[in-house]
């Protein structure tokens, strides 16, 4: 992949026209290093909570370092020749029986909220359906309409064609598109085998079980287009079923479900013309 021109390409989404912004979350960049970016409230308090853990775990790490070194150069034969004889100490006994105990407890208590967060789907604007087939996802938007489309991969000899951004392995033929700020329902199940709905800038990885009807939720406030993939192992083409999400302002959401009604498989001719107005017209140079 040649990384100068996916980041030509992140400059040009970046461009804005009226206020509008395109940006680009979850395609790799070269040299990279930690998490996505986060873009909802879900995915900012895992990245909070994975802060922490991170420090208290290298404090840790540090400690039992410290410790053992401590024994090893205090304690060896040759610094201590004659050992003393007991089998207890019941300071220490206390002190690493209660210190755990106080950091588990340090740890669970933002971790339960955290949980809370993520399970307990707040009132939410509208529901979309995903269903995980091999291998693809098919999603179904009931409260507007009820239409429904399947979104594969864009095949590696399509990417130059295609109207707007194209990255290989990641972007589909027909992408998830919601309105900025709307607090969102998402329905996820399976056809066939379990996938896994995974979007890791908005903290969601959802598995897709065949029979049973899980559910999840997220609100983006920034325009952009957003990527995941199926996390869970479904087969020979699992690293072949991407996610593709669209945040739009909500006049283009609009416009796009009133074409999707029409034919869903024409609605992305609403994001062409979206996107080159964003642009002021620029064509986005395809990113192979």
């Amino acid at each position: 992949m040649r990384f100068s021109a996916m980041l030509g390409a992140f400059a040009a989404l970046c461009l804005t026209t009226a206020g509008a912004s395109a940006t680009v979350i979850g395609a790799p960049i070269d040299g990279n290093l930690g998490l996505q970016e986060a873009v909802t409230p879900v995915k900012e308090n895992i990245d909070v909570f994975h802060t922490m853990v991170l420090w208290i775990i290298t404090a840790i790490t540090l400690v039992v370092l410290g410790l053992l070194v401590w024994v090893m150069v205090r304690y060896n034969r040759k610094s201590n020749p004659e050992a003393k004889k007991f089998s207890h100490n019941t300071l220490v006994e206390v002190i690493w029986t209660g210190i755990p105990i106080l950091i588990l407890v340090v740890i669970a208590v933002p971790s339960f909220k955290l949980l809370y967060l993520q399970d307990v789907i707040p009132e939410a604007d509208f529901t979309i359906k995903t269903t995980g087939n091999q291998w693809n996802w098919t999603y179904t938007y009931p409260d507007h309409g009820g239409f429904d489309y399947v979104a594969n991969m864009i095949a590696d000899e399509d990417i130059a064609a295609h109207p707007y951004a194209a990255l290989r392995n990641l972007s589909t033929d027909l992408p998830v598109v919601v309105p900025t700020g709307a607090t969102v329902r998402v329905e996820v199940t399976a056809s066939d085998v379990i996938h896994n709905w995974a979007m890791p800038a908005f903290g969601i990885k959802m598995d897709a079980i065949p029979g049973r009807l899980n559910e999840t939720w997220f609100t983006v406030d920034e325009p952009g287009i957003y990527y995941g993939q199926c996390s869970e192992l479904c087969g020979l083409r699992h690293a072949f079923m991407p996610i593709e999400v669209h945040v739009v302002p909500e006049e283009v959401f609009n416009a796009w479900v009133d074409a999707a009604n029409e034919d869903p498989y024409t609605a992305p001719d609403v994001l062409v013309a979206y996107y080159n107005d964003v642009r002021g017209g620029a064509r986005l140079a395809s990113v192979q």
